[in-house]
């Protein structure tokens, strides 16, 4: 398979890291020093650049104002966004936005599309990595009541959730399929209650009471929300590599220059074989990370479902993400628990994503159903 990426992705890619590099890590705000919710919003100013550099349109088709790139372009992005720890919804919204252009109709695509290029209009999605493929898991029921749609039920740990104007929820209708239905936040019948991340950012539980929509505001298509959330998944893999290689970065120029006994510690062999680990673990995340992410971009052309690539770029993504920042704490020493230093930010944020993609164990159950499956049929 090859790779290499094209060069609408590269200018993608040089695209994000000029709109990132004045993005500083030290400026994200901790939950080691605040005890709860980090702040009320998201980086509304980073937002607006990345509109500017229409980066918040990358997927849409040109009709909408996009550049009609594919998945592997938004992962390229999403990795650069993590490298900095940019706080912004970046892969909520461009996942709801795809959904919506590729599953839903010529009404709601030209009603939200456009404005979401513009990053006038912010989308988030009700879910999360750990949600299983049976719609029966989805804690939210639909139900029609002539041409509308109801619904009943709450998610938890949505991120944007609080700043976002429209929230793309799952919802089951009880006879084994899923709907996706974009709600508006202040729609009666929502509320949302706040909770909080592991990186201190917050979350929302959101509670639906009989909630009305219109047969435009839901996407009924089947797979529609499988689709839908092996590209958040994916998505999470990719922030996760970026976030690892600005660690392993930070853990290799510290350790060139300690010394102990006139001698950078990068030089001792405990030290590099440790290192070299890590190295091993970014390759393999960034391997099957490419390769579930143009599972995705060509599963409309393929009788093969992505599944089973996204559950081993899940494996090595949830694993891989742990093992780097924790070398990263012990080969910095105390040095990597000062709160004065980037590196216990980025410890939390791997943390929320190793907790968000779910344990490596249940995705190689997961994976092992698939190759059974596959082996019957």
């Amino acid at each position: 398979m090859d790779f290499t990426f094209t060069e609408e992705q590269q200018a993608a890619v040089e695209a994000a890291q000029a709109v990132f590099t004045d993005v500083a890590p030290d400026s994200v705000p901790s939950p080691a020093l605040t005890a709860g919710a980090v702040a009320d919003d998201f980086d509304r100013s980073l937002w607006s650049k990345l509109a500017d550099a229409d980066l918040l349109s990358l997927l849409l088709a040109p009709e909408y104002g996009g550049a009609g790139l594919d998945v592997i372009a938004l992962c390229l992005v999403l990795r650069e966004s993590a490298r900095v720890l940019a706080r912004v919804p970046l892969l909520e919204n461009s996942a709801a936005a795809l959904a919506v252009q590729t599953y839903a109709g010529a009404e709601l695509r030209a009603d939200v599309l456009p404005g979401v290029g513009r990053g006038e209009l912010v989308l988030t999605v009700a879910a999360n990595g750990r949600t299983g493929h049976d719609p029966a898991e989805l804690a939210v029921t639909a139900r029609q009541e002539g041409a509308d749609w109801v619904l009943d039920g709450l998610h938890t740990a949505i991120p944007w959730a609080q700043s976002a104007d429209r929230i793309l929820v799952p919802a089951h209708t009880g006879d084994g399929t899923a709907v996706l239905a974009l709600i508006p936040r202040r729609r009666d019948g929502v509320s949302l209650h706040d909770q909080v991340s592991t990186n201190g950012e917050r979350l929302a539980e959101l509670q639906l009471d009989s909630v009305r929509t219109t047969p435009d505001e839901v996407i009924t298509d089947p797979g529609a929300w499988e689709w839908l959330r092996d590209l958040l998944t994916t998505g999470t893999c990719a922030l996760a590599l970026g976030l690892g290689q600005a660690v392993l970065a930070m853990t290799s120029a510290y350790t060139s220059k300690r010394e102990q006994f006139g001698f950078p510690v990068a030089t001792f062999q405990a030290v590099a074989v440790q290192a070299a680990d890590r190295y091993i673990d970014l390759r393999a995340m960034e391997a099957t990370l490419w390769q579930a992410a143009w599972r995705i971009s060509s599963s409309a052309n393929s009788a093969l479902p992505p599944a089973g690539d996204v559950a081993v770029a899940k494996i090595w993504a949830s694993e891989g993400v742990r093992r780097v920042v924790q070398t990263a704490q012990h080969l910095h020493g105390g040095f990597g628990a000062d709160t004065d230093y980037a590196l216990h930010r980025y410890h939390a944020w791997a943390k929320q994503l190793e907790l968000s993609l779910g344990p490596a164990a249940a995705h190689e159950e997961a994976l092992g159903d698939l190759l059974a499956a596959h082996a019957l049929g």
